[in-house]
């Protein structure tokens, strides 16, 4: 009796096993039909590496900028402080990111700061980050052009941490208006807590010439 039930047990592994090797092959089968031909692939990598007319939006940016910088402590109907920096502008790696390089002060403290904004061609989203001195993670967002033109609005992914609450994962929306060739501003609305009428901080840039 003891037998014969061991051998049915080994009947039942064997079974699995040749049910899950073919299950397996099957799925392998699948992939291999579904993978591009090698001159498919060079054409795709090529059109993603390769800058386009978002990265030439992106290049009307280059330049010196100064900035006003307003922030709302406590909520857009806190207490207002006013503080003023400088921009500096340029397209790095072959035109395909605009690096910023920001100087100035904040809460009566010098402040620097460094971002990058791309688009990505595969993702077809405009992508950016942001890191400076007042703190040690990093702003990653993403985003669309908007409807007419004149916008981008990104979300930060992961959301935002904000150590002076003690606040984790805070839904953030970013917004860059594009009022003119010399005359751009920056939104940030704090989602989570104020909703997405009015801003927290707004830096309005003005070209330099």
């Amino acid at each position: 009796m003891k037998r014969t039930a061991m051998l049915f047990g080994v009947l039942i592994l064997v079974l699995t096993l040749a049910v899950s090797n073919e299950s397996f092959s099957q799925e392998k089968k699948k992939s291999a039909k579904k993978m591009p031909s090698k001159e498919e692939m060079m054409k795709r990598w090529q059109e993603s590496m390769t800058p386009g007319a978002q990265h030439k939006m992106l290049e009307e940016s280059v330049g010196t900028w100064d900035a006003v910088v307003k922030m709302w402590m406590k909520g857009p109907s806190g207490e207002l402080m006013v503080s003023k920096g400088t921009s500096e502008n340029k397209m790095v790696l072959g035109g395909r990111y605009l690096q910023q390089d920001f100087t100035g002060e904040m809460m009566g403290q010098p402040f620097t700061g460094t971002g990058f904004t791309g688009y990505d061609n595969f993702k077809k989203k405009y992508v950016s980050f942001w890191i400076d001195n007042m703190s040690t993670g990093m702003s990653i967002m993403d985003g669309v052009l908007d409807k007419d033109g004149k916008s981008v609005t990104m979300w930060g992914w992961g959301k935002m941490d904000e150590p002076m609450t003690g606040q984790k994962d805070k839904k953030v929306k970013y917004v860059t208006r594009f009022v003119d060739k010399d005359t751009q501003v920056f939104e940030t609305y704090d989602v989570s807590a104020y909703g997405d009428k009015k801003p927290t901080m707004e830096i309005t840039y003005k070209r330099r010439k």
